[in-house]
């Protein structure tokens, strides 16, 4: 089982930064208005502590999640993120995010390839429940679509950028 001596720091960095990534993806992908992106945001932050809470969680996930809680965690996800998503207009932000979920997979692939489809099906199913958060059309959340169809092709990419079946 991989942990966080199993990888660089940049690695590390990555790792942490994916997990945002997902989830950032989806919500840029059809931006659901103010209640939208709230909605969406608690739903990538409620994955985190539903696998904290989770005691058949992926022990490379554990790791990851526990790195979040700590205050060096967050600053280094904060500030790869910033550094990344720096400058990009918001039509460009999902395919930044999947290109970090593709360069994810590969380090996954190399250096936990044991872990490997726990952590890429975890951040599909980040991907997955901030997709569904909210609703996409209609009013006020009444009425519209689970998913707009941006959503689900960004799904698809994720998938496809994860090397994970769609």
């Amino acid at each position: 089982m991989a942990d966080k001596a199993n990888f660089t720091a940049d690695e590390w960095k990555l790792l942490l930064e994916s997990v945002t990534m997902a989830g950032i993806a989806v919500t840029a992908a059809d931006p659901s208005g103010l209640w939208g992106l709230l909605k969406e945001s608690f739903a990538s932050g409620s994955e985190l502590v539903k696998a904290k809470m989770d005691a058949g969680a992926n022990p490379l996930v554990k790791a990851v999640v526990a790195d979040f809680e700590s205050a060096q965690g967050r600053t280094t996800a904060r500030d790869g993120l910033k550094e990344k998503l720096k400058g990009l207009k918001p039509a460009e932000i999902p395919a930044k995010c999947i290109e970090t979920l593709r360069q994810v997979a590969a380090v996954l692939d190399a250096k936990a390839p044991g872990d490997a489809a726990a952590f890429k099906g975890w951040l599909r199913q980040i991907s997955q429940h901030v997709a569904e958060a909210a609703s996409e059309g209609g009013l006020l959340g009444i009425g519209g679509t689970l998913m707009s169809d941006a959503e689900k092709a960004t799904l698809k990419e994720i998938s496809s950028a994860l090397r994970l079946a769609a």
